[in-house]
């Protein structure tokens, strides 16, 4: 009797230790989460061409269908880079590393933060940004130093009157937009300045003749939705139809 009862107070005494091992290395493992979510980095640094894995909710390219806070967009995602100056980036508030890049126009830089630019991947690293949210985050970051009214981004207002631009400039066959800007930060050179895969060499007039034979509508059509080789937009999604056609304008211009 006496056994019995020592054999089940050993039992007793070895079910209590394993309890309290077990809630001892839960909550281990979860201190270790606390600890590991407090000093995970506000930022990522991402170089073009590199993989960075930030995630967002909104979907890529458009509207996010609603008022932006450029000021968070840029706190989850750029300033790893424009806060500490890293590859480059010019800093926010430094006013002489934003005068030359001011001059080119606010609609330039936000061209170049949606499609990369340099060592800037496109959307900062997070392909899942809305045209809006990098828009917003441009504002935010050249605020301190833009002498004037920046655009307002979001709040799903309507757009009738870029539509009818939008129109006007495809019928007219041309647009206010920066085509040899937008051809070399596009990726566009990549293919049309060395003649990869058949694409026309730009400025080569004989390659180039047959193709402004049939019309830049035709030109238009090929870049928007493909030909051949090359993909939709030459394999740039986040380029708006506008930008595509000014990149065509351009080319052909150096054609003729």
């Amino acid at each position: 009797m006496k056994s019995s009862k020592l054999i089940m107070g050993c039992l007793a005494a070895l079910s209590l230790a394993a309890g309290l091992a077990t809630t001892a290395q839960a909550q281990s493992e979860s201190e270790r989460e606390a600890i590991a979510e407090r000093l995970a980095p506000v930022g990522q640094l991402c170089l073009q061409g590199e993989e960075c894995g930030i995630a967002s909710a909104a979907p890529s390219g458009g509207s996010s269908g609603g008022a932006v806070d450029g000021a968070e967009v840029y706190g989850s995602v750029c300033m790893a880079c424009h806060d500490t100056g890293a590859a480059g980036a010019p800093k926010r508030g430094e006013a002489d590393a934003w005068a030359a890049r001011l001059d080119q126009g606010i609609e330039t830089l936000y061209t170049h933060a949606i499609n990369g630019f340099n060592a800037m991947p496109a959307r900062g690293g997070n392909p899942n940004l809305s045209d809006d949210e990098v828009k917003a985050a441009v504002n935010h970051l050249v605020e301190p130093v833009f002498d004037g009214d920046l655009p307002a981004i979001g709040g799903g207002e309507a757009t009738d009157d870029a539509a009818a631009e939008t129109a006007a400039a495809a019928e007219s066959g041309g647009s206010d937009l920066d085509g040899e800007a937008l051809y070399g930060s596009s990726g566009c050179a990549a293919c049309h300045g060395a003649g990869v895969a058949g694409a026309p060499v730009l400025g080569d007039a004989e390659a180039w003749g047959p193709r402004i034979d049939q019309g830049v509508e035709t030109l238009y059509q090929s870049a928007l939705n493909g030909k051949g080789a090359m993909p939709p937009k030459g394999g740039n999604a986040g380029l708006a139809d506008e930008e595509v056609m000014a990149i065509v304008d351009y080319m052909v211009s150096q054609a003729q």
